[in-house]
């Protein structure tokens, strides 16, 4: 009886409390969340607006054309029109297109934040403001390589967004983006922070993108991603899709990284970035064990070129880029866009490792060269059939002036790769006819004694570092077995 009546006891602690006080205590809860996003979203959308554009159809002469099937494969059309309908053939008409995207207003002298894809080559430019005024707007200036854009409209009694912190954001972390998808107006959606840093996503030059799962579709473009406090975090920019709507991939450029660009733009009409002049790349978990690194953040230099700030401050091939300005380097694209970021004249603090030693070095960096030539990528001749048997994998040659010649090489030291065999390790890793072997396991290629002294020693089970360069650069790869 008195086991019963204990387990009567225990049984009482564990009721509930009732269900109809803990569900209405939640239920209040929500509608006084819900009630809080919804003061946000009407105090956020009174800053937002619709931007209409018309561009003229041109030809390669840049006259107004009379048939625009001719255009059809232009870039802008291809992006900013997906279901383009080409309208028919009139005598002497100029055929005009016309899109849509969104914008914030972020100045209360009329300054409006937006993408570079959607005004950056429009003829002209419309806005539509919350209360439905339309007024014509100018471009102040605009950056292709971020896909950043500011356009002005001539009203001072505007509402104004303010900018918060993205590098404060959270993955996880709930946003709001307000845009103009498919042409409605004011359309708000939410959801989280799905990932930050995205590069290598093939959008822009400079790609340090806030990824996020609030649908975005054609027509959010330049409309602002918004934290719960009410302020822009993103720009919203584009979208990952197999079908041409959302898919619950969405881009956006952190406005920490708009931010120096819009005042450029603002301030000077063009951009201003910051030039160390190195070549980098990642760090694979194969280059760190051949750098004898403890993890794959930073940057490895796999050049430096002449009469630029990393040359004469003493940057080296093979320093590894660990830290800018006190903040850790997560990979190349991260430092490169830091670099970028700094602005022109700017002195950074750099740490560097060497040898395994820290260094630290104060640079004032150079303004970036506005037209960097893209540099030449050699073709791949025809080769005999191999001659060498080597693990490796690979033929060289002297680098000669012929070879050289040949190739299309600008280098002066170094054996240049003549053929890779299918298979081998070298394929592998992507090495290709026409790159110029420089070093082998930290040795210099000088001539092809110096590669045969070199392959005598290389351990492929240990791997084997090398550096190559082309036209575009250089670049450190590990051969291993597999």
């Amino acid at each position: 009886m008195k086991l019963y009546s204990f387990a009567l006891f225990l049984m009482s602690l564990c009721l509930p409390i009732p269900l109809h006080a803990q569900s209405t205590e939640d239920l209040e809860h929500l509608i006084r969340e819900s009630k809080t996003r919804a003061a946000l979203v009407q105090n956020v959308q009174k800053a937002v607006v619709n931007i209409k554009v018309e561009k003229v159809l041109r030809g390669a002469d840049g006259q107004p054309l009379n048939n625009p099937s001719e255009l059809y494969n232009d870039e802008f059309l291809k992006r900013f029109f997906p279901n383009l309908r080409l309208p028919q053939r009139g005598r002497g008409r100029e055929f005009r297109q016309e899109g849509m995207g969104s914008g914030s207003i972020i100045s209360a002298e009329g300054h409006i934040l937006t993408n570079h894809h959607v005004v950056g080559e429009a003829d002209r430019i419309l806005v539509k403001l919350y209360d439905g005024r339309e007024l014509e707007a100018k471009l102040v200036g605009t950056d292709s390589e971020s896909d950043i854009s500011v356009i002005q409209i001539e009203r001072s009694d505007l509402p104004v967004l303010p900018m918060g912190n993205s590098d404060e954001i959270e993955v996880g972390e709930s946003v709001i983006a307000v845009g103009n998808p498919f042409g409605l107006s004011q359309t708000v959606t939410y959801g989280i922070v799905s990932a930050k840093g995205r590069s290598g996503v093939g959008i822009t030059e400079y790609e340090d993108f806030i990824q996020t799962d609030a649908a975005i579709n054609p027509g959010n473009s330049g409309g602002p991603l918004i934290s719960l406090r009410g302020e822009i975090v993103g720009v919203n920019t584009a979208i990952f899709t197999r079908s041409g709507g959302y898919q619950g991939i969405g881009f956006a450029v952190p406005i920490n990284m708009a931010r120096g660009i819009l005042e450029d733009l603002i301030n000077r009409g063009s951009v201003s970035r910051g030039w160390l002049g190195v070549g980098i790349q990642d760090i694979t978990p194969d280059l760190a064990r051949m750098f004898n690194l403890e993890s794959t953040r930073g940057s490895l230099v796999t050049g430096v070129m002449p009469g630029t700030p990393a040359e004469r401050e003493g940057l080296q091939k093979g320093d590894i880029v660990v830290e800018l300005n006190g903040r850790k380097v997560v990979d190349s694209n991260h430092f490169r866009n830091m670099i970028a970021n700094a602005r022109a004249n700017a002195v950074v603090r750099i740490v560097i490792l060497r040898s395994n030693e820290s260094l630290r070095f104060e640079i004032r960096l150079d303004e970036r060269p506005k037209n960097l030539s893209r540099r030449f990528t050699p073709s791949t001749p025809q080769a005999p059939p191999l001659e060498q048997d080597n693990p490796l994998g690979i033929v060289v040659v002297e680098l000669t002036a012929e070879s050289a010649r040949q190739f299309g090489l600008q280098v002066e030291s170094g054996v240049v790769i003549r053929e890779v065999a299918e298979g081998s390790p070298a394929a592998e890793a992507g090495l290709r006819a026409g790159l110029v072997l420089q070093e082998m396991d930290s040795k210099p290629m000088a001539n092809l004694e110096d590669f045969r002294t070199a392959l005598a020693d290389a351990d492929l089970e240990k791997g084997v570092l090398l550096y190559v360069t082309s036209g575009s650069g250089g670049q450190y790869i590990v051969l291993r077995n597999h």
